[in-house]
Protein backbone atom coordinates (compact mmCIF):
# COMPACT_ATOMS: atom_id res chain seq x y z
CA UNK A 1 0.00 0.00 0.00
CA UNK A 2 1.25 3.50 -0.98
CA UNK A 3 0.30 6.71 0.67
CA UNK A 4 0.23 10.55 -0.72
CA UNK A 5 1.01 13.05 2.46
CA UNK A 6 0.38 16.16 2.39
CA UNK A 7 2.96 17.08 5.14
CA UNK A 8 1.95 21.13 5.63
CA UNK A 9 -1.04 21.74 4.76
CA UNK A 10 -1.60 25.52 4.20
CA UNK A 11 -4.54 27.28 3.65
CA UNK A 12 -5.36 27.20 -0.02
CA UNK A 13 -5.37 23.39 0.58
CA UNK A 14 -7.37 23.01 3.22
CA UNK A 15 -9.65 25.58 0.69
CA UNK A 16 -9.27 23.40 -1.91
CA UNK A 17 -10.68 19.95 -3.16
CA UNK A 18 -7.25 17.95 -2.75
CA UNK A 19 -7.47 15.02 -0.26
CA UNK A 20 -4.87 13.90 2.13
CA UNK A 21 -3.59 10.49 3.02
CA UNK A 22 -4.78 8.71 -0.19
CA UNK A 23 -3.60 5.17 -0.32
CA UNK A 24 -3.28 3.31 -3.77
CA UNK A 25 -2.29 -0.47 -4.58
CA UNK A 26 0.46 1.11 -7.41
CA UNK A 27 3.45 2.85 -6.46
CA UNK A 28 3.12 4.09 -10.08
CA UNK A 29 -0.63 5.66 -9.53
CA UNK A 30 0.64 7.09 -6.28
CA UNK A 31 3.87 8.54 -7.92
CA UNK A 32 1.44 9.83 -10.67
CA UNK A 33 -1.29 11.16 -8.14
CA UNK A 34 1.31 12.98 -6.32
CA UNK A 35 3.36 14.64 -8.76
CA UNK A 36 -0.22 15.78 -10.57
CA UNK A 37 -1.19 17.06 -7.03
CA UNK A 38 1.96 19.29 -6.70
CA UNK A 39 1.77 20.64 -9.90
CA UNK A 40 -1.83 21.51 -9.17
CA UNK A 41 -0.75 23.27 -5.86
CA UNK A 42 2.31 24.82 -7.53
CA UNK A 43 0.18 26.72 -10.66
CA UNK A 44 -3.40 26.91 -8.69
CA UNK A 45 -2.87 28.20 -5.32
CA UNK A 46 -1.39 31.67 -3.79
CA UNK A 47 2.38 31.49 -4.78
CA UNK A 48 3.95 31.97 -1.03
CA UNK A 49 5.17 28.36 -1.08
CA UNK A 50 6.51 26.31 -3.13
CA UNK A 51 5.86 22.57 -3.42
CA UNK A 52 7.80 19.37 -3.71
CA UNK A 53 7.14 15.41 -3.96
CA UNK A 54 9.80 13.07 -1.77
CA UNK A 55 9.31 9.64 -1.33
CA UNK A 56 9.48 8.29 2.13
CA UNK A 57 9.22 4.59 2.20
CA UNK A 58 6.09 3.47 1.21
CA UNK A 59 4.58 7.41 1.28
CA UNK A 60 4.71 9.95 -1.56
CA UNK A 61 4.75 13.27 0.88
CA UNK A 62 3.93 16.58 -0.61
CA UNK A 63 5.41 19.55 1.48
CA UNK A 64 6.31 23.28 1.02
CA UNK A 65 9.15 25.94 1.40
CA UNK A 66 9.05 29.34 1.51
CA UNK A 67 10.98 30.61 -1.73
CA UNK A 68 13.94 33.03 -0.50
CA UNK A 69 13.47 36.67 -2.15
CA UNK A 70 16.63 37.92 -3.54
CA UNK A 71 17.85 41.00 -4.09
CA UNK A 72 19.79 39.97 -6.59
CA UNK A 73 20.49 42.38 -9.83
CA UNK A 74 20.55 39.64 -12.08
CA UNK A 75 24.35 40.74 -13.44
CA UNK A 76 25.93 38.03 -11.80
CA UNK A 77 27.76 40.10 -9.20
CA UNK A 78 25.77 38.46 -6.37
CA UNK A 79 27.11 35.08 -6.35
Amino acid sequence: MYKIVVANQCGCFKRSELENNISFLSKDDALLKAVEMKDIMNDEFCHKHEFQVEELENNFVISFYTPQKTSCCGDGCCN
